[in-house]
């Protein structure tokens, strides 16, 4: 398991029990070797536990402990961020190698000072002493994706004209001079990993090239295996998003394999157990890196090992999980706490525990999205006798359709995933049959759920109802047919994805939006690269744009106080949605213990659906 940032430390950045309950339940899926951000300088901030100073001990050791006791190795990654606290008690600085702008921060840090930096070698050393002392296997040094010591090691970051910058040479001296100190606190034979990233996909920054450079001086240094990383966190390239294909940058480490002997560990969009072996088997690397992968299954690797593939839940590469620690960076010492879309026990092992319930009780599921089938598997296992009622002809609600633009074919794995897991928890499943009121009359199940969705909401404009005018559910499953010239109305989420599906199908699709951003409720590390991908297709993006009238010639409107029009010969609603409410009033009034879920409480996103449904299973 890659480190991950979770934020789930103590205030004092001391290791408690989340942290501890998170790590070891991947230990026991049977992940091989845990790596574990720890920072070896202050950095006031509670984003990973602390390695900086004695205290530390006790808890770095419990963690260990309960790692080991899976039979796992666990390794400390010496991570230093972005800031550091230069003087005891003081603020946290932002710094780097130079005064160049960190654009994830979005300010020009500090430049140490060579007296810094031999401080921050010898913490280092210190900090790598502790994790020995605390029975660590191994310690990690990351050395990419735009952290502290890559930043000293890149062209495009470094610009210092002394023994620290310049040649390559020079560059390499800080992380080199950190080995050697690790080496001196450590002894010569402990396991020393590297994290680089070996194509930076930064302007002026390192190429696989420059990376065969660095990585055999690596070896001559004495580590002993390297694992591979893909450009920095502010590069225009998507790294983990879904519209990176699975296994993209496997060949990152195929190149640095050819030129070192020492173990290379492939990682980035590896999630699934079959390609994991088809980089193995071809000799690409030596060992398979997950991260999120592990976060949205800790049980991954025994499921995968037991012949259960079809049980594993996968990771929609949804990118929730880092879109909850970079806005961190720009309001530095905000508490962090990494949740999952797919996986809403992640952060929560200690309290969400599946357990079987005293009394069984009849509870009828109605609406076979995610939060229906969430709420029926959980109930299911612990004990209840679950039917699960679904009024089309299959499971899988609105994600039937959310999987349908492009780069979003991720979510049909997980449909698939949810709907083994009903059948396999025992839930008797019903479809093709629409539940109302009198159904729950006759049958008194104990606990009814409702996860009966939301519909598309038609706004009140003249026109509305014409004949060229159809919603964007409607061309997604393609039952609607679609002129040359689209207007899209909304420009949120939906309708950027829509615009993209038309697009790729060779329409001329105009998007009006009445805020003043396109994509606003598009998350910060998927909306760069969704809007990169709407420009480079041709379509027209008008945002501030209130329509008033839809004709069959396009959309009429005005965008402050002055009069526009909009040709289109199709015009596509894209408004947002309104949760189906009907079922929940006609039962309001009886006996049956009524719960309602996901997108009937208030239309949003899959992530909060799960959680909706994981919790009422738990409750019943």
């Amino acid at each position: 398991m890659l480190a991950v940032t979770t934020g789930y430390v103590e205030a004092d950045n001391v290791v408690g029990e989340r942290l501890i309950s998170f790590f070891s339940e991947r230990a026991k899926g049977g992940a091989g070797l845990i790596i574990v951000p720890f920072t070896p300088i202050d950095i006031a901030s509670p984003m990973q536990p602390g390695l900086y100073h004695d205290r530390f001990l006790p808890g770095a050791q419990s963690l260990v402990e309960a790692v080991h006791a899976h039979g796992a190795k666990v390794a400390a990654q010496l991570l230093a961020q972005y800031h550091w606290v230069t003087k005891e008690g003081g603020p946290a600085e932002l710094v780097a190698p130079s005064l160049v702008l960190n654009r994830i921060v979005g300010a020009t840090p500090r430049a140490l000072t060579v007296e810094e930096i031999h401080r921050l070698i010898e913490e280092f050393g210190k900090a790598a002493r502790r994790a020995r002392d605390a029975g660590f296997d191994a310690i990690e040094l990351p050395l990419g994706i735009g952290y502290l010591l890559s930043r000293f090691l890149s062209p495009c970051t470094n610009q210092r004209s002394d023994e620290y910058g310049g040649n390559l040479e020079n560059r390499m001296r800080l992380p080199l001079e950190i080995i050697e100190k690790i080496k001196e606190k450590v002894g010569k034979d402990y396991t020393i990993i590297c994290r680089l990233s070996v194509e930076e996909f930064m302007d002026g920054g390192h190429t696989i090239e420059d990376s065969r450079r660095v990585a055999s001086a690596l070896e001559e240094a004495g580590i002993h295996a390297l694992d591979i990383q893909a450009g920095w966190h502010e590069c225009p390239v998507p790294l983990v998003q879904m519209s990176v294909s699975r296994g993209a940058f496997v060949y990152l480490a195929e190149e640095i394999k050819k030129v070192v002997p020492m173990p290379v560990i492939a990682a980035y969009r590896i999630n699934a157990p079959v390609l994991a072996e088809l980089v193995l088997s071809q000799g690409k690397a030596d060992l398979i890196g997950m991260g999120r992968a592990l976060i949205a299954d800790p049980e991954f690797p025994n499921k995968a090992e037991e012949g259960r593939v079809d049980e594993i839940r996968p990771c929609i590469a949804c990118s929730r999980c880092l879109e909850e620690v970079l806005p961190a960076y720009k309001s530095w010492g905000k508490p962090v706490s990494v949740s999952c879309t797919v996986n809403p026990q992640v952060g929560k092992e200690m309290e969400y525990v599946i357990k079987s319930v005293a009394k069984a009780k009849r509870v009828f599921v109605v609406g076979g999205g995610p939060a229906g089938m969430e709420a029926a598997r959980v109930a299911a296992l612990r004990g209840h006798k679950v039917t699960l009622y679904e009024k089309q002809d299959r499971l899988g609600g609105e994600l039937l359709v959310s999987c349908l633009p492009p780069y979003k074919d991720e979510i049909s794995y997980l449909t698939q995933n949810l709907v083994t897991q009903v059948y396999k928890a025992g839930v008797v499943v019903r479809l093709n049959t629409e539940v109302r009121a009198k159904l729950i009359e006759q049958e008194k199940p104990d606990a009814v759920v409702l996860a009966v969705g939301a519909t598309p909401i038609i706004p009140d404009i003249p026109g509305v109802g014409g004949d060229n005018v159809v919603t964007a559910i409607q061309v997604l499953t393609e039952s609607e047919e679609v002129d040359e010239e689209v207007i899209i109305i909304g420009g949120g989420m939906v309708g950027c994805e829509t615009a993209e599906f038309l697009a790729c199908r060779e329409r001329k699709v105009t998007i009006v939006e009445m805020l003043p951003r396109i994509g606003n409720d598009l998350g910060a590390t998927y909306r760069p690269f969704v809007m990169k991908r709407l420009r480079e297709l041709g379509i027209r993006m008008e945002a501030g744009f209130k329509v008033e009238e839809i004709t069959d010639k396009g959309a009429k409107g005005n965008r402050d106080g002055v009069s526009e029009f909009f040709a289109g010969d199709t015009v596509v609603l894209a408004a947002g949605f309104k949760s189906n409410k009907d079922l929940a009033e006609e039962l309001g009034g009886k006996d049956a213990s009524l719960y309602l879920v996901g997108d009937c409480v208030e239309p949003r996103m899959i992530k909060e659906a799960m959680e909706e449904g994981f919790r009422v299973g738990m409750e019943l």
